[in-house]
């Protein structure tokens, strides 16, 4: 795949995810909550997890209908975490995807609210088409996606991967040591239970759900989950590095706050400059994971592999 043959399919399956995010996300719940939910979800953020889901699914043949499903109901637990850990209780930002925080522009009982909602909505889109009428603007996404039901032993499986990735083990895990360890010092050992929790789980598990919605053979599925697991540290690295060497602008959230709030990141554990060079190796274990998969359409994620390291923001 060429790199602008690339940039096309991550465009078209922005705008997918991005159409069934608009169609899905309710605008008329109660009190105000669809509007803290729209404004936490839509119109910002790269959109990696789901792109993760919709090349997995392409690389084993998935079902696009079902991938949909699953890279919307990922992008809603991404978006919730956010959410929560932006609010005074966690890490206490007021900056994300350049706009205020959901906490700051509608009250920390509204965040709360919404988080919550989008984090059962993401298991409700797996498990049922969207009811016309039922807060949704008609169903406004793609055909592939609209009235589509996901085979019952399929949806049992994509919930299982998001909620053991999103749960104790995973996401909600890393948080909490996330919490417990700021001002304290960690071994590298150490802070990479913390991201394989906080931020690997749920980049492996988009992987994963994607691959889910199509034919794998084990040793497929155990290079992919290398691969996630491996690109799931690696945007984490990255992300410490651009909270030290980029400006608030150009991130989009608020610069060098980590290390304001004595957090370990692999740039204080590690250094800069080895912490750069940690993130190409990962790059390069996660190419040499799909090396040993034996998919033939693996394009998409090598190149997604390319731009998690690259990216400056």
């Amino acid at each position: 795949m060429k790199p602008d043959d690339f940039d096309a399919w991550m465009r078209q399956g922005q705008a997918e995810v991005e159409a069934a995010l608009q169609a899905w996300v309710p605008a008329d719940a109660p009190a105000g909550l669809g509007e803290a939910m729209r404004y936490g979800v839509l119109d910002g953020g790269k959109r990696l997890r789901p792109l993760l889901v919709l090349a997995a699914s392409q690389a084993t043949g998935g079902l696009p209908a079902a991938a949909l499903r699953a890279a919307v109901a990922v992008e809603l637990i991404h978006a919730y975490s956010l959410i929560h850990d932006d609010m005074p209780c966690m890490d206490n930002d007021v900056l994300r995807r350049g706009k205020p925080t959901v906490h700051v522009q509608f009250g920390q009982a509204q965040a709360m609210l919404a988080g919550d909602a989008m984090h059962t909505l993401a298991f409700e889109i797996l498990t049922a088409p969207p009811e016309r009428g039922a807060g949704c603007d008609g169903l406004a996404p793609p055909e592939r996606g609209a009235d589509f039901e996901i085979p019952a032993p399929l949806q049992a499986r994509l919930c299982g991967l998001l909620a053991r990735a999103s749960g104790h083990a995973g996401m909600a895990g890393g948080q909490a040591i996330d919490l417990a360890s700021v001002g304290l010092p960690l071994s590298e050992a150490a802070l990479r239970d913390m991201h394989r929790r906080k931020t690997g789980a749920l980049l492996l598990a988009s992987v994963q759900m994607g691959a889910a919605c199509g034919r794998c053979e084990p040793a497929a599925w155990r290079a992919l989950a290398d691969y996630g697991a491996a690109i799931g540290i690696a945007f984490q690295v990255v992300d410490d590095i651009l909270d030290v060497t980029q400006e608030s602008h150009t991130l989009g959230k608020t610069a060098g706050k980590d290390q304001d709030a004595n957090k370990p990141t692999y740039v204080s554990v590690l250094g800069l400059q080895a912490a750069r060079r940690h993130a190409a190796e990962l790059r390069d274990q996660a190419h040499a994971a799909l090396s040993r998969s034996g998919l033939a359409d693996a394009a998409a994620l090598a190149l997604l592999a390319d731009r998690v390291v690259e990216r400056d923001n």
